[in-house]
């Protein structure tokens, strides 16, 4: 399994975990973008699958949704096993 690829479970468990915590907070996702100084359309790509994130950039993500990206992420790859296993 390519776990690089937009469609991998992991990397769409990790972008519904984002979706989901900016949601929670209530954050839009021009609010999203601005925290980050990107364009509305970096959030909406990303969330929508048509753009991949990196590391680096899925640490700034969680930062500036007040999540930890280590608990995220951990919790992240915990449901990905679960569920292949």
């Amino acid at each position: 399994m390519d776990v690089r690829t937009a469609s991998s479970p992991l990397y769409r468990t990790i972008v519904e975990a984002l979706i989901t915590t900016r949601k929670a907070a209530g954050i839009r996702q021009v609010e999203l973008a601005s925290r980050l100084g990107k364009p509305q359309s970096f959030v909406s790509k990303y969330e929508n699958g048509e753009r991949q994130l990196d590391v680096a950039e899925f640490v700034v993500i969680a930062q500036a949704l007040d999540t930890d990206p280590v608990r995220m992420l951990s919790r992240c790859i915990e449901r990905t096993a679960t569920s292949c296993t």
